[in-house]
């Protein structure tokens, strides 16, 4: 059920070997940091505005521009044609496909992003997948961590499953859309072309092509309250 065929297309990423062997997508995580190590060769094909800093285990493809104030910690791999604007923080572990929009107070760490993905404003992606053209709006945060610090499971057909990971923040499949200022919870999996209302507190599983919406109700009262 958690297969990457739900919320992926992998023609859209240049490391699909990562998926290679994979059961449930999440698997992927672990992987990313050893595939780093062994693949990497770093190199800034990139046009720098200013002096973003780069650290020499980044490898950027041509066409990116990185703009002052960005800083790109590494292992990094970024490929072409992307926006790195200032005050983005990318850490350790991040693989950037092609096309990627990584925008101002925006922080990542171990994290697999598809082509043509946007990550605009004020988000934080932490062990977490973005497919082919998924969008974060603004304030939205892949919370990657348990309150208990407990190993993270996800809800599937026949239960609770583990994921033997203590860090996993989300899965979200190609063209999905995450409203402004919205939290997905740990080990949240939101299949492709699905939508996520803004302001909403999500957890769980929303399946391909499918809408979570927010429910709010307001009183309206004379006066100022």
């Amino acid at each position: 059920m958690f297969s990457n065929d739900e919320f992926f297309d992998l023609t859209h990423c240049a490391h699909h070997a990562l998926f290679e062997n994979v059961e449930h997508v999440w698997e992927v995580l672990p992987k990313i940091a050893p595939y780093l190590k062994f693949r990497l060769k770093p190199a800034i094909h990139a046009r720098l505005i200013g002096k973003p800093f780069v650290s020499g285990a980044v490898f950027v493809g041509q066409g990116t521009v990185i703009e002052q104030g960005a800083m790109i910690k590494g292992p990094a791999w970024i490929g072409e044609n992307c926006e790195i604007r200032s005050g983005c923080y990318i850490r350790e572990n991040v693989i950037m496909g092609d096309g990627v929009i990584a925008g101002n107070s925006s922080e990542f760490k171990n994290c697999l992003v598809f082509n043509e993905a946007q990550i605009p404003h004020f988000n934080y992606v932490g062990d977490s997948i973005l497919g082919y053209r998924a969008h974060l709006g603004a304030g939205v945060i892949l919370s990657n961590v348990r309150l208990d610090k407990a190993p993270i499971t996800v809800h599937g057909p026949e239960g609770r499953l583990s994921t033997n990971l203590r860090k996993f923040g989300a899965i979200v499949g190609d063209r999905a859309e995450i409203g402004c200022n919205s939290v997905l919870s740990p080990g949240s999996l939101i299949g492709h072309d699905a939508l996520v209302y803004p302001g909403s507190q999500w957890r769980g599983h929303l399946p391909a092509g499918h809408t979570a919406k927010l429910a709010q109700t307001f009183q309206i009262v004379p006066g100022r309250g």
